[in-house]
């Protein structure tokens, strides 16, 4: 039995994580703020024997004894990281730092959950390991993006300097249950106002593409990296390519919704194309996404359903 610490486990991926863990017979520590995590996330999970919940924020240092951290902490939607963008930066750089000194301390590996942001508004399309990107260090999504960047420099050089075992994934669009309502992303919106009957709001005129990934595949995909010996980067996320307004007509078509499709301006710094290149997947993890956007979308939709009637 692996002592396994989830920083950020109970966020949206941090709590599937958990349970793919603790069903596979490890002991999670699963630690959160709460601060974008929910409890109901994790709620059933806090009977096992095998399960341990620490209200903690990383940006202050952590003992205890581990085998393998995955490091998901940190707001990860625009609303959240940029309510306060110096608290965000802070949980990307001394988080890490703090984070890399457990696992040293442990002997333990770590994974650092990075994100396409590194790649900004992308010149390179589809996205490949080896882009440098073009990320804007002074815009409003800039303590998310940077901050990334930086944590993924922070794993190289202890890597590099004190032979530490670290691993880094670049996660791209992920959907499913457990996601926050008020996240802002686009599939929650989007479904959430599909299901009330309320204007599906679209940024900018729809063209810009995004590429969607069922949790369930992401969660395989981070366990497969914990597990090789490989430490990335490596993008994760499914490569088939969607534009918004494209996305927001099968949310239409999906929910029966009567919604009427709105545009407002497109906030700063919005990436205008986003697809990744999983080739380093396939060939270093034998991973790729299995679950059908229909199949995903569906347990999506019962979820925030289930989350309306509760209301």
């Amino acid at each position: 039995m692996k002592r396994i610490l989830i920083t950020g486990g109970a966020g949206f991926i941090g709590s599937h994580l958990c349970k793919r863990l603790l069903n596979e017979g490890n002991y999670v520590i699963c630690l959160d703020n709460f601060f974008t995590g929910r409890r109901e996330n994790i709620e059933q999970l806090l009977s096992n024997p095998n399960f341990e919940l620490i209200e903690h924020d990383i940006i202050d240092p952590l003992d205890v004894n581990i085998d393998e951290i995955y490091n998901l902490a940190c707001p990860a939607s625009p609303p959240h990281y940029q309510f306060d963008p110096i608290k965000t930066m802070k949980t990307s750089v001394l988080g890490i730092i703090n984070m890399l000194e457990l696992a040293q301390k442990n002997n333990a590996k770590i994974l650092q959950a990075s994100t396409s942001e590194v790649y900004g508004d992308p010149k390179v399309h589809p996205q490949v390991e080896n882009y440098w990107g073009n990320v804007n260090p002074i815009g409003i999504r800039s303590c998310y993006d940077e901050g990334k960047r930086c944590a993924e420099t922070l794993m190289t050089d202890y890597r590099r300097q004190k032979k530490l075992d670290t691993k880094i994934v670049r996660i791209f669009n992920t959907y499913g249950p457990n996601m926050t309502p008020d996240d802002g992303r686009v599939v929650s919106n989007f479904i959430l106002q599909a299901l009330q009957g309320e204007d599906i709001t679209i940024y900018g005129n729809g063209t810009q593409t995004r590429s969607f990934c069922y949790v369930d595949d992401l969660v395989e995909g981070l366990i497969k990296m914990m597990e090789s010996d490989f430490a990335g980067p490596v993008n994760l996320g499914n490569p088939a390519e969607r534009t918004i307004l494209d996305f927001a007509k099968l949310i239409l078509e999906f929910t029966g919704s009567k919604s009427k499709i709105v545009y407002k301006p497109l906030p700063s710094d919005d990436p205008t194309k986003r697809q990744p290149d999983i080739t380093l997947a396939k060939t270093k993890l034998d991973w790729e996404p299995k679950v059908d956007i229909y199949d995903g979308l569906k347990q999506t939709v019962i979820y925030f359903e289930q989350l309306l009637n509760k209301k």
